[in-house]
């Protein structure tokens, strides 16, 4: 029998939020991953399935019918096979989750909006943006559970939402020397976060593969577009990452060449 096609980008956040799911479920290796190189143009074939649409992931069930966005493959993957169970049963625990969850695009844009700025003018501007969202989720956890670790009892719904992002957030730390400030007021989002970047079922990628591919992000290009005087994105395969140095991190002064960055 057919298997289901996960296309993806596997450094990508919400790609990584299916990933985590399947595993969850016990279903990493029920699924067949097609890896899409997102430094060339989609594929004929593969803007076919999608009608037209480039983002990732898109998921192809066994008899053909695509369903695409992270947040609604992943209701898909819930519904269908229900047990184990990720998203709260308690209906009131589930409305507080899905409130939670409706804050993950202004936090995503946040983060991404700081990487990607080149006008040291700005920066305080967009690291308030990013320390606002913080602060909101940083309230929620203590009002919904004070003293714990995630937002209810376990590792739920809201946090595989929200993991990915925070663990490509380690660019901002990277390039933007960003953390989360001391004090009452990001004490319990900090002890998610790090909870959260540490489940075993969220391990797809790790701090120096993310800063190393993202590099472009941070010098203003995104999605496999080129900076300004390079021929090679860092999203390539070819030098595959583990054999890259480490960028340099002065973002805001000069963009690295291909030679600089072990891309060619």
């Amino acid at each position: 029998m057919k298997r289901p096609i996960i296309y993806h980008i596997p450094v990508c956040p919400f790609s990584q939020r299916v990933e985590i799911l399947l595993d969850l479920k016990g279903l990493g290796d029920a699924v067949d991953y097609h890896v899409v190189d997102i430094t060339r143009p989609r594929p004929a074939w593969l803007l076919e399935k999608s009608r037209g649409t480039t983002a990732l992931p898109i998921l192809e069930t066994e008899d053909g019918r695509i369903l695409k966005e992270s947040l609604v493959i992943m209701r898909y993957v819930e519904e269908r096979f229900a047990t184990p169970r990720i998203a709260r049963s308690d209906p009131f625990e589930r409305a507080v989750e899905r409130l939670v969850m409706s804050r993950e695009g202004p936090f995503g844009m946040a983060g991404y909006r700081f990487v990607m700025n080149r006008d040291r003018a700005r920066t305080a501007e967009l690291r308030d943006a990013l320390l606002a969202e913080y602060a909101w989720l940083d309230d929620a956890l203590r009002h919904h559970n004070p003293d714990g670790t995630w937002l209810f009892d376990r590792f739920g719904l809201a946090e595989l939402v929200y993991t990915p992002l925070m663990m490509r957030f380690w660019f901002l730390e990277y390039y933007e020397d960003f953390t989360l400030p001391d004090g009452l007021g990001f004490a319990r989002v900090r002890r998610w976060q790090e909870a959260c970047r540490a489940h075993p079922a969220a391990q797809q990628v790790g701090f120096e593969r993310i800063v190393k591919l993202y590099y472009d992000y941070a010098v203003g290009a995104g999605n496999g577009a080129l900076p300004e005087g390079r021929a090679r994105s860092s999203f390539v395969f070819d030098p595959d990452w583990p054999a890259r140095p480490m960028p340099p991190r002065d973002k805001y002064d000069r963009i690295a060449g291909d030679a600089e960055l072990g891309l060619v």
